[in-house]
């Protein structure tokens, strides 16, 4: 087992070298927002007509990054490659997850992030959305993903088809054998997939679902404005209520962290608070509504915001907060529909000043807010141009509790830790960055120069979405097969080189199809 590898001791950790005050590693604070672009957050975007106060504090006590990424331009594979260092287009895997889609995409044998500090001595828990699969089993003992169902018909993906069958057909007595607990979390609860807009409406404790769906999604009662047509018709449990699912998951974070600090109040911990804000449909909770100028989705954004506060003011009230690393970030940029409306209706552009948004290979479909904040050894109001991927936090967590990653563990992460504590200077930490999109299509980054090894966006249709027409860009290579751009003298890739630089095309092209073939990134 890969976890023998690891010959790590609860308290006995090298991160005594640089936290010598502390009688024992941080504690660990993992905070994902869903579909939160680079421009949704104040701090980020001058121009943002969202308040968020709470992340612009977490800021201002901290590090904030300017050019970080998500492993790619959708949820599934950016969440697989988060938890574990690793790409996930080498998976095979493409598209993302619904209903009750399996198995669960992280391997059995794999050492996960979480896994790897359990092992260091850490409690662990996920909250809220996982997204990379499970399997829940029919009363005959089939794997629902495995249930076989009439064919989906295009014209009825929201209203029902095999995914919805499938929901049907689960017992769900039947304990689930590869969710979050087995993947190296001790607690679990939260959502198979997205918690307000797929085939599944109900939460999940551990391996269990403890209130079941009984009846199909009714609509009708739901808000109506344009950012909220983003519900399937599935199945809902009693009492499941979609305009607070946050406020649910921050209840239970709290109740986790407040037990955690009581009954084991020596032992370092490790929470991965994984949001649904701001993935569509945007259902801001009571409290939150009509609190901003942005209509309802700038409502969710605040929401979000408030949600990171509170979790703060948990960590200072159970006096955790000083020896604590919070690491805030989002899965994916701006969701198309979010976007586009508003931009037009509120003046707000979640992607600033990128071009692209969720699904697509540019930059404003993938880079992100992270935001880092420890106290003691952050250094407050900093912020780096360092290139980074949300797979670099398997490593840089490694190094904070000491642990050697073996060569098959990791092998797209690498240790953004020297960055953290500003010891690294401007030398980057990483030779290139790849980007994956929903469809697989992949980009490479080194230095000023990215390459994208496919025409168009990658995700987003911009010829046949009519929402999108205003923001396609004249293609001054149309017959290229691929494109290049140099993002220091053309941020919002606006000019495709491909066919002036063949010798840069040729050598990033090389590059890229070496890292493909060789497995991995990390030396």
């Amino acid at each position: 087992m890969k976890f023998a590898i690891l010959l790590l001791a609860a308290f006995f950790v090298p991160v005594a070298a640089f936290t010598a005050e502390h009688a024992r590693p941080p504690n660990i604070l993992l905070i994902l927002a869903d579909d939160l672009g680079y421009g949704d957050v104040g701090c980020y975007n001058s121009e943002s007509r969202v308040p968020t106060p709470h992340l612009d504090r977490l800021a201002a006590q901290g590090l904030r990054f300017t050019d970080a990424h998500s492993p790619s331009t959708v949820c599934t594979p950016s969440r697989y490659s988060l938890l574990t260092g690793r790409m996930c287009f080498r998976t095979g895997y493409r598209g993302v997850f619904t209903g009750v889609g399996g198995p669960a995409l992280i391997e059995a044998e794999r050492l996960t992030l979480p896994q790897m500090l359990r092992e260091a001595g850490y409690a662990t828990a996920c909250v809220g959305k996982w997204h990379i699969g499970m399997t829940f089993f029919t009363e005959d003992g089939t794997p629902a993903h495995e249930a076989k169902v009439e064919a989906e018909h295009p014209a009825d993906w929201r209203e029902g088809g095999p995914a919805l069958e499938r929901v049907r057909r689960v017992d769900f007595t039947k304990p689930i054998p590869d969710g979050p607990i087995h993947r190296g979390f001790d607690d679990f609860f939260g959502t198979a997939c997205c918690p307000t807009t797929d085939w599944l409406y109900a939460f999940i404790e551990q391996d269990r679902v403890p209130v079941p769906p009984t009846e199909q999604l009714d609509r009708s009662h739901l808000p109506k404005h344009p950012y909220s047509r983003d519900n399937r018709r599935g199945l809902i449990a009693p009492g499941y209520d979609l305009e607070t699912v946050d406020l649910v998951f921050l209840e239970k974070s709290q109740a986790w962290l407040e037990r955690h600090a009581r009954e084991k109040p020596d032992q370092p911990f490790f929470l991965f608070h994984s949001m649904q804000a701001v993935h569509l449909p945007s259902f801001p909770a009571k409290p939150y509504q009509g609190k901003t100028n942005a209509g309802p989705h700038g409502d969710f954004i605040f929401e979000m915001d408030d949600i990171v506060g509170q979790l703060m003011e948990t960590l200072e009230r159970l006096e955790v907060a000083e020896n604590t690393v919070v690491i805030f970030s989002s899965d994916n940029g701006p969701e198309v529909t979010t976007a586009v409306h508003m931009r037009q209706d509120h003046g707000h552009d979640g992607a600033r000043p990128w071009r692209g948004l969720k699904r697509d290979n540019w930059e404003g479909g993938h880079r992100v807010p992270l935001i880092v904040r420890w106290p003691g050894h952050i250094q407050p109001g900093t912020t780096s141009a360092q290139l980074t991927s949300l797979t670099d936090i398997m490593a840089t967590c490694a190094a904070i509790v000491g642990a050697d990653l073996p060569q098959d563990v990791g092998e797209d992460s690498f240790n953004m830790l020297p960055v953290w504590l500003g010891r690294q200077g401007t030398k980057p930490v990483r030779p290139f960055l790849l980007q994956q999109t929903i469809s697989l299509a992949l980009s490479i980054r080194q230095g000023n120069w990215k390459f994208l090894d496919h025409p168009c966006s990658g995700g987003n249709n911009y010829e046949r979405n009519a929402a999108l027409h205003p923001y396609a860009l004249p293609e001054n290579a149309p017959d290229a097969p691929g494109q290049l751009y140099d993002l220091i003298i053309d941020p919002g890739e606006t000019r495709n080189l491909y066919d002036e630089h063949p010798e840069i095309v040729a050598r990033l092209k090389r590059l890229l199809e070496s890292a493909k073939s060789s497995g991995r990134n990390r030396d």
